[in-house]
């Protein structure tokens, strides 16, 4: 079944995915609670005024985590240096969310990139 809900994606999930990603949701939204919760490309986003800023994916040994630009994944590298990445998107473990500081800094730089 294709979610059509974030909540619907997130409960389609095993644990400890699903409990890591329902805590990454939860601190996107207590950082930015005007946060809009979408499914894209069969997976959770996030947007700020109509602009994707965060995405979640789970896989079947990983979960990503998508700042939906380049720009700030370069910006950040070095906060990204333990993880293993992509131009656009971050690998992390299945079983603890991110650090809310970390999360804090790639929020930001892409809400501020959009507005």
């Amino acid at each position: 079944m294709v979610a059509n809900t974030v909540d619907e994606y997130l409960a389609e999930l095993e644990e400890p995915k699903r409990a890591t990603l329902t805590a990454m949701r939860d601190l996107l939204l207590s950082i930015e609670p005007g946060l809009e919760q979408t499914i894209g490309w069969g997976a959770p986003i996030f947007k700020f005024n109509g602009k994707n800023v965060a995405g979640l994916c789970a896989f079947k040994n990983h979960l990503v985590y998508a700042p939906q630009s380049n720009t700030v994944m370069e910006s950040l590298a070095s906060d990204l240096a333990e993880f293993k990445t992509s131009k656009a998107s971050f690998q992390f473990g299945v079983a603890e969310p991110l650090d809310r500081s970390l999360v804090e800094k790639l929020l930001k730089a892409r809400m501020a990139e959009v507005s």
